[in-house]
């Protein structure tokens, strides 16, 4: 019963530390664009059945059985909270952010594509508009957005007034009170968001497209001119470590008095032989 004992203790505080891990990693974040904070579910190690002493397991008799007895928890999966994140004002034409669903669709230099809330876009030397690790904004055709039309100027692109960004994702430029539509930024989202997996910076990936195909997105509005904040929030996460401290200092304590305990009765044994 002392094994046992210390055996599901040492679960409960190896998953105590997978879970202040993610604690560190959501306050790490508080301040990053787009970021959705992580969270862990926990399953039991082992359960096994409790019968009265005064009958055995074998005659597995219901009316002498008390009940499942767990051996401690372990990490089963990590998630993402995916509820929207308070929008912030910053006057920027080029930032821009999600209100609803869905995501911005993004393709780096190799061609590899990903999936973000981080809408703080900036324009290129190409007139490309980018993300500021100068990934590829695409639109709702998977083509990269240019910011200026095919056969304009880029001379008199220095003149060109303001850059329109609609609540659809459709861009317009004004160049000598002249309204130009461009294309129009591409908002996606998935069916499934459990099987989505962070690469890191806000950036998300389907873990099987195959099986969890990205769809147009439909419940949404872009804003121009703002930035979805992270919804990991400082108190909550600091209460979370608070709690986990203190369940972990718990468990410390019941592996001490565990320990003790065994170290006696191995020295009974020994004085008794």
């Amino acid at each position: 019963m002392i094994v046992r004992s210390l055996e599901s203790a040492a679960n409960g505080m190896l998953a105590l530390m997978d879970m202040h891990d993610n604690i560190a990693n959501n306050l790490a974040n508080v301040n990053t664009i787009g970021y959705k904070k992580g969270s862990l579910r926990f399953k039991d190690v082992m359960e096994s059945a409790v019968y009265s002493q005064k009958d055995s397991i074998i005659r597995n008799d219901s009316n002498r059985y008390l009940g499942d007895l767990s051996l401690g928890a372990q990490s089963l999966d990590y998630t993402h909270d995916f509820t929207q994140g308070a929008l912030e004002k910053t006057n920027n034409p080029y930032d821009v952010a999600i209100e609803g669903d869905g995501f911005f669709k993004i393709q780096d230099i190799e061609g590899k594509i990903y999936y973000t809330r981080d809408g703080s876009f900036l324009v290129n030397d190409e007139q490309y508009l980018v993300t500021k690790q100068g990934e590829y904004v695409l639109d709702v055709n998977n083509r990269r957005i240019r910011m200026i039309p095919e056969d304009f100027d880029p001379e008199l692109f220095r003149d060109r007034i303001e850059t329109i960004i609609g609540e659809s994702g459709n861009i317009e430029i004004n160049s000598y009170n002249q309204k130009i539509p461009l294309q129009t930024i591409g908002v996606f989202d998935f069916s499934d968001k459990e099987n989505l997996f962070e690469v890191g910076d806000a950036k998300f990936i389907p873990l099987n497209i195959e099986e969890n195909p990205e769809l147009r997105s439909e419940k949404f509005t872009v804003q121009q001119g703002m930035l979805e904040l992270s919804n990991s929030n400082v108190i909550r996460e600091m209460i979370n470590t608070i709690a986990t401290s203190r369940n972990y200092e718990s468990l410390t304590k019941v592996v001490s008095t565990n320990s003790d305990v065994l170290a006696t009765a191995v020295s009974v044994g020994r004085i008794s032989l």
